[in-house]
């Protein structure tokens, strides 16, 4: 795995792309090579073992080796075209993963990081219908209620919501997102904004996983990237 914190670690995810495609590419080059040595051992085979009578014709063994050649060519040519994608592939990926660092994204959880000099935490809320009340609750590590938000009545669809957080002190808090539908409370989706630290990629740059204050999250979780 490769850990993107910057652009300046954009190489050393380079060089890891690059070790782990040239592992590849040796396991390709050797698998070729055994391919050829067995071809081969079948020819001497054939010669040693040919009739003194009847001889193997030249124009069919020259047919073979060339065959052989054309088959372990288009072997060669596939291997350096897989490799040459995959480094592609995780150079892209990194490259993205580093433009994404000091980054605001939209994750869902119900927890929020709030550091000194905050002035606010920003959220996006699914609502699936039209709802009398929509209302996000905040709650600190005690588990004590310290500030609710009335966002009114809403139409179905992405809410957009903002707390002050300029009275509270730092550390972590839980949001408890509702709305009143048909006369019954349900529970939302949230999607709360946190800052980007790192970027964690898969093998060959496949896959990401995005670092935040509250751990890893995959990209499957975010719902929006903010600048």
């Amino acid at each position: 795995m490769s850990d993107v914190s910057g652009v300046s670690n954009t190489s050393s995810v380079f060089d890891q792309i690059n070790q782990a495609n040239k592992a590849n590419s040796t396991a390709s080059a050797s698998s070729t090579d055994s391919q050829s040595d067995m071809f081969m051992e079948l020819l001497i085979a054939q010669l040693q073992n040919q009739s003194p009578t009847s001889p193997t014709d030249t124009s069919q063994f020259m047919s073979q080796v060339t065959e052989m050649s054309m088959v372990e060519s288009l072997a060669n040519m596939e291997a350096a075209i897989g490799d040459m994608s995959s480094s592609l592939l995780g150079s892209q990926s990194a490259l993205q993963a580093s433009s994404m660092v000091g980054q605001n994204v939209f994750v869902e959880t119900d927890k929020a990081m709030i550091s000194a000099g905050q002035d606010e935490i920003n959220g996006v809320l699914e609502l699936p219908a039209s709802s009398s009340q929509v209302r996000v609750q905040v709650y600190d590590q005690n588990d004590t209620l310290v500030d609710t938000v009335e966002l009114g009545q809403q139409a179905s669809g992405d809410i957009e919501y903002s707390i002050d957080t300029s009275e509270l002190p730092a550390g972590e808090y839980r949001l408890v997102a509702q709305a009143e539908v048909d006369g019954k409370v349900q529970s939302l989706d949230n999607f709360v904004s946190h800052s980007v630290e790192s970027v964690t990629l898969g093998q060959n740059g496949v896959g990401m996983t995005v670092n935040t204050a509250l751990g890893g999250t995959s990209m499957g979780q975010i719902k929006q990237i903010a600048a």
